[in-house]
């Protein structure tokens, strides 16, 4: 299934990728090993795997009392060093208005000064860029809210907008930390209307512009002055992707018709400039000026002029909608339990959404009581993606990260950069997806350059380690076989296997460990992380 790689010890892993595996991990009494299968199933799936010490603390909690403190993360203070270190990240303090503000003012700056300027707007979006990405690795590598993390990464993605666009380069952060991550376990309307309002979404989806027709909008809000027409493209996505789903029962007439109810949402950038945006003042703007006043027919309601009302009520009928609440179920469904997950759990789940008016806490909690989720025949039934794989790795390997630029790059070299999916439907999450000969190539790459210490972690970001170095070490671990690990002044120590094996406990198969205890040493801890044992969860 995977192409031959040239040297022996790559090929030594992808044998392992291509074996069988059995359940348990070395004799223990018949319970514990029950009850640690199930424990380590439900650290797979609402963390991202365990880390040190967390199969212990499972073990004396218990898996409900676990699930139960992760549904409400407020319980769960972040640990002091991850707190300043999130802290001393200037960038992820800015508003929308300090951000855009700088933005322009950089393009500005590219447009007067020639190379120096294009420099400087290179330079903001890169800061910008990288202390954004940083926030999100180490809370989903060291937060103790695992599940609050996972959900960040469910919905950033079901709300999907790209960082390559214009002025989302330096708002991605920002909409992830103000509009998704407050409403991650909240109630499915305020995320909705969060996603709606915030400058990247109705930047990347155009309804900043979208006019009705023969209005003419003027200078005031900073927009650009032509009219520029109605644009359907939020109204399309908020239907097929955020709400109801593509077989929601809606038509293209519908999907006109809501277009014109979100006319006139927009935002003003001009804002950004002046003391209001430093302030800190929200960018949304309703602009009458580009509102359709008609009468609307969507979803067989006639819907008479009312101003920005119009798009309220109309988020209101989207999020208490039957369509939604079974489309939301299934991607839930989906992503926790398996690819294909049973109609049954996907009703309970529906019911439970449209009974709690969108709480999305007890949408989950439905979901992680039920017995299809609580089924061993669903363990490791999931593939990772590139970016479980990733920081369950780190996670696994309790390894401290001083430096994310290498992280950033390696999963932009296993096909899923960070806030990098173009398209409005987001990365998705199945086997399908990912599981191929050249990604699983990749995946063992990966795995040798972190395992064996080559990845330069070890070192902050401000002294200048490239950011492509993670894509550069997958791409090239395999070409450089070696005995010894090959290291840098600011690399890591490598990944000690006997303490990866004890915090992945069952998850590791006997056949596994096997091969592993056979290998040479400096390949052991490659052989766990290349496993497809590690690979599935």
């Amino acid at each position: 299934m995977i192409r031959a790689l040239r040297f022996g010890w790559v090929s030594c892993l992808v044998l392992v990728a291509g074996a069988t595996w059995a359940a348990t991990a070395g004799p223990q009494p018949a319970a514990r090993a029950a009850d640690d299968a199930q424990a380590l199933h439900v650290l797979n799936r609402i963390a991202y795997g365990p880390a040190p010490g967390d199969l212990q603390r499972m073990r004396q909690i218990g898996i409900d009392a676990y699930i139960d403190e992760q549904l409400y993360p407020q319980r769960l203070p972040l640990p002091a060093a991850l707190a300043a270190r999130l802290g001393d990240l200037p960038t992820t303090r800015l508003s929308t208005g300090e951000l855009v503000a700088r933005f322009r003012a950089a393009g500005v700056a590219a447009q007067r000064d020639g190379e120096a300027g294009k420099a400087e707007r290179r330079d903001l979006v890169r800061q910008v860029s990288l202390e954004a990405g940083e926030a999100r690795l180490l809370r989903a590598v060291e937060s103790p809210q695992q599940l609050n993390e996972v959900m960040v990464d469910f919905w950033f993605n079901h709300f999907n907008v790209f960082s390559g666009k214009g002025m989302d380069r330096v708002l991605v952060g920002n909409y992830e930390q103000d509009a998704i991550r407050p409403h991650a376990l909240g109630n499915f309307r305020d995320l909705l209307g969060a996603t709606a309002k915030h400058p990247a979404m109705l930047f990347y989806l155009d309804n900043w512009l979208s006019t009705a027709p023969g209005q003419q909008p003027g200078r005031g809000n900073g927009a650009k002055a032509k009219a520029d027409g109605l644009n359907e493209n939020y109204a399309r996505e908020l239907m097929e992707l955020h709400t109801l789903g593509a077989d929601g029962g809606y038509s293209q007439r519908d999907v006109t018709e809501l277009a014109r109810i979100f006319t006139g949402w927009t935002m003003r950038p001009g804002l950004a400039a002046g003391a209001a945006g430093a302030a800190g003042a929200s960018l949304f703007q309703f602009d009458q000026r580009r509102h359709d006043q008609g009468e609307k027919l969507w979803l067989g309601h006639r819907v008479a002029a009312r101003g920005q009302a119009e798009g309220e009520w109309a988020l209101d009928r989207l999020a208490e909608h039957p369509a939604t609440a079974r489309h939301i179920a299934f991607r839930l469904a989906q992503y926790f339990v398996t690819d294909e997950p049973p109609t049954a759990l996907v009703d309970r789940v529906a019911e439970r959404f449209t009974s709690s008016r969108g709480d999305i806490a007890a949408v989950l909690k439905t979901l992680f009581d039920s017995a299809e989720f609580r089924d061993p025949a669903v363990r490791s039934a999931k593939f990772k993606t590139p970016y479980r794989y990733l920081v369950s790795s780190l996670r696994a390997a309790g390894q401290p990260v001083g430096n994310v630029q290498p992280l950033l790059g390696s999963l932009a070299g296993l096909g899923m950069p960070l806030y990098g999916c173009q398209t409005p439907d987001g990365y998705q999450t199945t086997e399908r997806a990912w599981l191929n000969p050249d990604a699983m190539t990749r995946r063992i790459g990966f795995a040798i350059a972190f395992s064996t210490g080559r990845l330069p972690l070890g070192r902050a970001a401000a002294d200048g380690v490239a950011g492509d170095t993670g894509r550069q070490m997958i791409e090239a671990a395999a070409d450089r076989p070696a005995e010894t690990p090959i290291r840098a002044a600011s690399s890591v120590p490598p990944v000690e296997v006997d303490g990866l094996l004890a915090t992945l406990g069952a998850s590791i198969s006997s056949r596994t460990r096997t091969t592993v205890a056979a290998a040479e040493p400096p390949l052991r801890a490659a052989l766990v992380i290349g496993s497809p044992d590690f690979m599935r969860h």
